[in-house]
């Protein structure tokens, strides 16, 4: 049965961008719809698919999850080939932690440095508590590759559900040309070196949508070319 992913914008909705990415980079089929975030019938549109009336929204026939954690979860067991989570327990149990606190955490970081992926890479000064941020998201890059990542260039190994989750904090480190250590650096060129990274920025950059809350420049309105 065909899957649906409702999503927002591609530039500015680190929520929707998890489970987009997880199912490219898994080869998993579906069909996306977009709603800008500031669409009028945006809470119309999606409350009838979503639980919050927010995205991303997955449809799986008549079974329908919100919440990008929910739907990794819903999808590596819809499609366990796909190993979104590591084989090994001990693996597994890390990798869930670390996407558990990706999705509850963070909240500095986020409203600091939300995702905009036509801005030109440009430094914006870090207040001590997203600087916290920054260092605690690097620390989890760096255990997760030096403890299990030996089988690939992302956080376990292979891309997997954990990855997913962090690929918008990429996104944001990029935009505001965060500085972070080797590790860090090395996953981050895996991560946009992905075809699936490339589809979605391409798209983001091509879109006419803007919202002022996610442009820290605003009223201008800095935008980058592919």
């Amino acid at each position: 049965m065909a899957l649906s992913l409702i999503i927002g914008n591609k530039n500015y909705s680190s929520w929707s961008m998890r489970p987009w990415i997880a199912m490219k980079a898994a080869g998993i089929a579906f069909t996306e719809e977009v709603i800008s975030l500031n669409a009028t019938d945006f809470k119309e549109r999606v409350s009838k698919v979503s639980g919050t009336g927010k995205v991303p929204v997955l449809s799986d026939g008549d079974v329908h999850v919100w919440e990008s954690l929910a739907i990794l979860e819903h999808l590596a067991e819809r499609f366990p080939d796909a190993g979104l989570w590591p084989s090994d327990l001990k693996a597994r149990g890390y990798a869930r932690a670390a996407a558990s606190e990706m999705h509850a955490g963070f909240v500095p970081m986020r409203r600091h440095l939300p995702m905009n992926m036509w801005r030109p890479p440009m430094p914006r000064e870090l207040p001590d508590d997203v600087l916290a941020n920054v260092r605690r998201v690097e620390q989890i890059w760096t255990d997760c590759r030096t403890r299990f990542g030996q089988g690939g260039r992302f956080l376990f190994g292979r891309f997997g559900a954990a990855d997913a989750m962090y690929a918008p904090v990429v996104s944001r480190f990029q935009t505001y040309v965060v500085k972070v250590g080797a590790v860090a650096q090395d996953y981050m060129k895996a991560m946009t070196a992905l075809p699936a990274w490339a589809e979605w920025r391409a798209a983001a950059i091509k879109e006419t949508w803007v919202l002022p809350e996610d442009e820290v420049d605003w009223p201008t309105v800095l935008r980058n070319s592919l």
